[in-house]
């Protein structure tokens, strides 16, 4: 074996060794024989394999841990949502109420008064400024009045027969339903539908 021969492969046992001790004199050149040869790179070989098992095993370990994370921020992105979607929910059904109220205040004023109409107009001021107040954090009011009836939506009280018009059409409101921006039902409307005669 030439000098040159000799320097690379004491080069690649000691890189693939590491820090293992090698010992001297495999180091001096006592690398002389076929069987001390084979015999090293048969130990050499099987290092190597289980070097390579490790790395394959420590990726796999790599990529359950990415995708763990990534489900855990989904999880997490989900459960915000659904807490968000419920405080709404709690506040809308704190809030439903007063816009009832003053809908009914407004609709059983007398508007012919002139001493009330200062009133009046307050009240329809103050109601206008909540709705668009609960409108900004997602709050939708339902008003089916003239749609046909959807069961989703809407809750039927009663049914009447009305001239032209077609069977399940809201032809009344009797109070005004609520909805969140993404759809989900906070409270139907309660509704009078047509019915055939």
């Amino acid at each position: 074996m030439s000098e040159e021969q000799k320097n690379t492969v004491e080069e690649a046992i000691e890189t693939v060794l590491g820090e293992e001790a090698v010992e001297q004199e495999a180091v001096e050149g006592t690398l002389e024989t076929g069987d001390e040869q084979s015999a090293l790179i048969e130990e050499l070989t099987k290092k190597l394999a289980a070097a390579e098992e490790e790395i394959k095993e420590q990726k796999d370990l790599v990529i359950r841990a990415q995708a763990f994370s990534q489900n855990e921020i989904r999880k997490a992105g989900i459960d915000a949502e659904n807490r968000r979607k419920s405080v709404l929910k709690t506040f809308a059904n704190a809030l439903t109420p007063v816009v009832d109220h003053l809908e009914l205040a407004i609709q059983h004023a007398d508007k012919e008064n002139e001493t009330l109409k200062p009133m009046v107009d307050g009240v329809e001021m103050t109601l206008t400024e909540l709705l668009k107040a609960i409108s900004s954090i997602g709050i939708q009011q339902i008003d089916p009045m003239g749609e046909t009836l959807n069961p989703e939506k809407h809750q039927a009280m009663s049914m009447q027969v009305v001239e032209g018009v077609p069977a399940n059409q809201v032809v009344a409101v009797m109070q005004k339903g609520y909805e969140l921006s993404g759809g989900q039902i906070i409270r139907p409307a309660m509704v009078v539908v047509s019915k055939e005669a």
